[in-house]
């Protein structure tokens, strides 16, 4: 499917109220050039690195929506329901080939995607593209359990003394560990305000993480987290100026520079407000979005973003030190 095996992230969009405003902030901020349409796909030197989709419905939220590799859709969805989780809309034919969107058990939305070689990312792991993606969960008994069954991961465990607060992702058929890594999760915990709903977060790469803040809030964005040293890189967390989160990660360019990261970081914390993304618990709400998504789906003839419920914001404390991207 498209060259990406069963489970790797394959593809990003962003739901918007206004896709104009989105191209303006995400053209000064990245250097995307965008085509033409409600589903705008945005190019880096002329290869496909996300989409920004004009919402329909009010009703709709505005959120970065992480799709994954699906060689088999039917089968996926399948899984995805004797698992525990619910198909929130699809599976559904579109231009390119065939989209849908799932939740799972605690509510995280993501997108599911069967295509064709050349369909999904034109490039990513490079400066201005997609990198990385974080599961943030509450009850990882729930989750951990979901996720294998769905896409056969293997795991990793990077919290503190080997302990499971950070989990890592790698497909199936690969040996699991950071270098295999496509995605994680990463426990909720007390810190973090009790409103906040399991959701995921995308990452892109970016060379000047402090300069991304700045051009984040010049730009009418709001900077969540400060650009911020950890072992694997320096992350921000920002939301756009329409409301929709995202993070971005900065390499080390020096050799030394992640393990004095880590030694100084290892106690650190940072406070940020959340713009939590994702709530389809309300089967209610998420079936009135879903009736939505696969209307606008149906009428922009490709993927939309994942149908939840925006929460306020709420000041949370981050522990720094978990994997922004793995090559």
């Amino acid at each position: 499917m498209g060259g990406f095996v069963e489970g790797a992230p394959c593809w990003a969009d962003v739901m918007l109220p206004d896709v104009a405003a989105g191209k303006r902030f995400y053209g000064e901020l990245f250097g995307w050039m965008f085509g033409d349409g409600p589903y705008s796909r945005a190019y880096r030197e002329g290869l496909a690195v996300a989409a920004l989709a004009g919402k329909r419905d009010g009703r709709m939220p505005t959120v970065w929506t992480v799709y994954f590799a699906a060689p088999d859709i039917v089968a996926l969805t399948g899984r995805v329901r004797s698992s525990g989780g619910q198909v929130v809309s699809g599976p559904l034919p579109v231009r390119d080939g065939t989209m849908a969107l799932a939740a799972d058990p605690e509510g995280a939305v993501f997108g599911l995607w069967q295509g064709p070689q050349g369909t999904g990312f034109g490039v990513q792991q490079e400066p201005m593209s997609f990198c990385w993606t974080e599961l943030y969960s509450r009850d990882k008994s729930v989750v951990d359990p979901f996720y294998s069954a769905v896409f056969r991961f293997g795991v990793t465990d990077l919290g503190p003394d080997g302990g499971d607060e950070l989990r890592v992702w790698s497909p199936a058929g690969t040996r699991p560990g950071p270098d295999s890594a496509v995605g994680g999760r990463i426990l909720i915990e007390d810190s973090f305000p009790p409103e906040m709903p399991s959701h995921f977060l995308v990452y892109f790469r970016v060379p000047d993480c402090d300069l991304a803040a700045a051009t984040v809030t010049r730009l009418g964005g709001r900077v969540h987290m400060a650009p911020t040293d950890t072992p694997y890189g320096r992350i921000a967390v920002f939301s756009d100026n329409q409301g929709a989160d995202f993070a971005v990660l900065q390499d080390y360019e020096v050799e030394g520079s992640a393990e004095a990261a880590a030694e100084s970081d290892a106690e650190a914390t940072q406070e940020f407000d959340v713009l939590a993304a994702t709530d389809a618990a309300d089967a209610s709400e998420a079936a009135n979005a879903a009736n939505a998504a696969n209307a606008a789906n149906a009428v922009r003839g490709s993927g939309a973003g994942g149908a939840a419920r925006r929460f306020g914001t709420a000041d949370a404390v981050l522990e720094v030190g978990r994997p922004g991207a793995v090559n």
